[in-house]
């Protein structure tokens, strides 16, 4: 499914500026369906008066509408809100910053994607194997092909993170983690977004073996106990709220693709 080319004009409609806007979800897992919706993700950056004072502003805003026929679900955190959850090994965040499906950007998301990796630790492995079990035990209650792709999907980004040290969503990038009817799955998810999935006898088995693969890759991995970006994130945030605008500009040369 090709993204609408007017989602860039989606940030310039919210009640504070965006530090960034990029896509999640099956698009960025590689097996978006032609009735996807599209999942935008990003942070909002209160201004100071509603952050200092008595009254403090949305520390989440999340909507849903419809254009054009395609739903699009829009969720934000304000920056200091984000920061916390990153800062707290969390991968979805994670995620959202370092996606290359990128609406809108700004000199604050270029630093911040910047420090990510000094955020990265091997105990987001946990993340991961918490978020397949939940996705697992999904498909085995409804038999959906949507949640048994998830599972597959998370165990196999988490593998390469801890392998490597490097973020990949995009689950067709990452099919040497997997069983080799992971192929024929995408294909089917990308014809219908809640289809049932096709008998798997042996589903269960590979997702036990990758499930002791990331545990066992997060055992043995490089990446440290903890991060070592707290300082700098503190003080990005403190510089970003203080100078408003000029830091949440959109950075030239971004764009999506």
């Amino acid at each position: 499914m090709r993204l609408p080319d007017w989602l860039p004009e989606i940030p310039g409609e919210q009640p504070h500026p965006l530090a960034f806007a990029t896509v999640s979800g099956a698009h960025l897992y590689g097996f978006p369906s032609a009735d996807s919706d599209v999942d935008l993700r990003g942070v909002h950056v209160l201004p100071v008066e509603q952050v200092v004072g008595l009254t403090v502003g949305p520390q989440t805003l999340d909507r849903t509408w419809t254009r054009d026929g395609v739903e699009v679900d829009l969720v934000t955190h304000d920056l200091a809100k984000f920061c916390r959850l990153l800062l707290n090994r969390n991968g979805y965040v994670l995620e959202q910053l370092l996606s290359p499906l990128v609406v809108t950007s700004s000199p604050a998301h270029e630093e911040l994607a910047a420090l990510a990796p000094r955020c990265l630790t091997r105990h987001h492995a946990h993340h991961y194997l918490g978020f397949a079990r939940t996705q697992w035990r999904l498909y085995e209650r409804t038999g959906e092909l949507k949640p048994l792709l998830y599972t597959f999907r998370v165990l196999a980004t988490g593998i390469h993170l801890m392998r490597t040290g490097a973020l990949e969503a995009d689950l067709t990038r990452l099919y040497a983690y997997g069983p080799g009817y992971l192929p024929e799955l995408v294909a089917a998810k990308r014809e219908a977004e809640h289809g049932a999935a096709p008998p798997i006898p042996q589903a269960a088995g590979d997702v036990a073996r990758l499930t002791a693969e990331l545990e066992a890759a997060r055992d043995a991995s490089s990446l440290p106990e903890t991060g070592g970006a707290h300082q700098a994130v503190h003080e990005l945030v403190v510089r970003t709220r203080l100078a408003g605008d000029t830091m949440t500009q959109p950075a030239a040369g971004w764009a999506l693709r």
